[in-house]
């Protein structure tokens, strides 16, 4: 009796490995491969990231150029606190991640507040949201994040250009209340361009405007060289704007830099990638990013900020050392996944699950 109990059992066992077998490969793409756990490329949200429904309750121009938004949470609660340098994901209609610094009252925890310039050869973001988010318009929000925060100084000296003020403004609100020294330069195509500059003006003797249509371009050299050696440096607006100031700071002192434009690809050793499900191999040149790489076989591959810090290019790694470059992993995440826009091999060859 128990031998046939055990025979029964033992048979019981095989059917049901089996049947899971058959499923197994019913859900594999590439049998005889066996399947894969699901991956978690191109996943337009992260689930270590808090993300929000908010909708647009007051949208105004505050200059030439430029919409503001003030956003709330749909149900009226209390939102997650920020600090000053700041920034939001906000996931726009078409699906598209764009980062925007958060320049309202950090005192304010009913709403949030945003501001975007609309760039006309951009990447269609900033149009999406001058011509979508209008009033009562409903979207997703990931964050807040800070990777811009404002450290503790004696003194400060700020430099923003455009609608790179919105992350300085709630900064030098916070800096002025706290009785640190402080100074700004504020610069633009023209006054009308320049937003919140009325509210920047009423700050008054510590604040330098220099509209370009009126005056140039501003004199960084006489402007820093004023500066205390130990304030530190912040600075905000295009990339010539902040290379500038780089290069006027010169060696050993470097300035505190906010940048949401993609960049050039990074910098490295060319390697191998072979995309596991896709059954391809592709080189990728030292000047070329890996995402780049991966989109001109792949052109569906998922992405938004092309900087490392939105998470939509995320991809599995099954085989292959990672040189991690991103702003947004977490320790247990960088151990299997990488963001592929800004990451890079360490090795000769990397595997990934797409």
């Amino acid at each position: 009796m128990r031998r046939a109990t055990t025979f029964a059992l033992a048979a019981g066992a095989a059917l049901l490995t089996r049947r899971a077998l058959r499923r197994r490969i019913a859900a594999s793409p590439l049998w005889p491969m066996p399947a894969l756990e699901e991956p978690v490329s191109g996943r337009g949200t992260r689930r270590s990231t808090i993300t929000l429904k908010l909708a647009v309750t007051e949208r105004t121009e505050p200059a030439e150029g430029v919409v503001r938004l003030r956003l709330a949470a749909l149900d009226g609660c209390e939102l997650p606190a920020w600090e000053p340098g700041a920034h939001l994901d906000l996931v726009l209609p078409s699906g598209l991640v764009r980062q925007y610094s958060l320049c309202g009252d950090p005192a304010d925890r009913a709403s949030y507040t945003v501001a975007t310039r609309l760039i006309e050869d951009g990447r269609g973001g900033s149009r999406e949201v001058h011509e979508q988010l209008q009033e009562g318009a409903e979207l997703s929000v990931r964050g807040p994040r800070n990777r811009f925060p404002l450290v503790t100084s004696p003194a400060y000296v700020f430099v923003a250009g455009g609608i790179g003020i919105t992350p300085v403004l709630p900064m030098i609100k916070a800096v002025e209340a706290s009785g640190a020294d402080w100074r700004l330069l504020y610069g633009g195509r023209s006054r009308a361009t320049m937003p919140f500059l009325d509210e920047i003006e009423k700050l008054g003797g510590r604040v330098t405007v220099v509209p370009q249509d009126e005056s140039g371009l501003p004199d960084l050299a006489s402007f820093l060289a004023d500066s205390p050696a130990d304030a530190a440096v912040y600075c905000c607006g295009p990339d010539p704007l902040m290379d500038a100031v780089t290069a006027v700071l010169g060696p050993g002192r470097t300035p505190h830099l906010e940048r949401f434009a993609p960049g050039a690809a990074p910098a490295g050793a060319a390697f191998e990638v072979e995309l596991r499900r896709s059954g391809r191999t592709l080189a990728v040149p030292a000047d070329k990013s890996l995402l780049a790489a991966v989109r001109e076989e792949l052109p569906g591959v998922s992405y938004s900020c092309e900087q490392g810090f939105c998470g939509t290019c995320q991809q599995r790694v099954l085989e292959g050392e990672i040189d991690h470059r991103d702003e947004l992993l977490t320790d247990a995440e960088r151990d299997g996944s990488m963001l592929i826009c800004v990451s890079r091999c360490l090795g000769k060859k990397l595997v990934l699950d797409v």
